[in-house]
């Protein structure tokens, strides 16, 4: 029997310092994981940019966008979940 991941909602912030090399490619990942985002924001700044994400999924999808943002040269990101009862 296979277990249905568990819905969460949570924030994920990407702080990009250099926004010229990684925004095209940051964007293009945002978009095939737009499914789970429900609210962005964005402060871009200089050469730096802040990002913001409510996002509303399981664990495994929010964990594999996440994963690939984190490849990018110059990007930090971090997430964190709402607790469950």
């Amino acid at each position: 029997m296979q277990h249905s991941p568990t819905t969460r909602i949570g924030v994920v912030t990407v702080i990009i310092q250099n926004r010229t090399a990684a925004v095209k490619t940051i964007n293009n990942i945002l978009t095939d994981y737009s499914d789970v985002i429900i609210g962005r924001l964005g402060l871009p700044r200089d050469n730096l940019s802040i990002i913001t994400l409510i996002v509303e999924g399981n664990t495994d999808q929010i964990g594999a966008m996440t994963g690939k943002i984190g490849q990018i040269d110059q990007v930090s990101v971090k997430t964190a979940f709402a607790k469950t009862s």
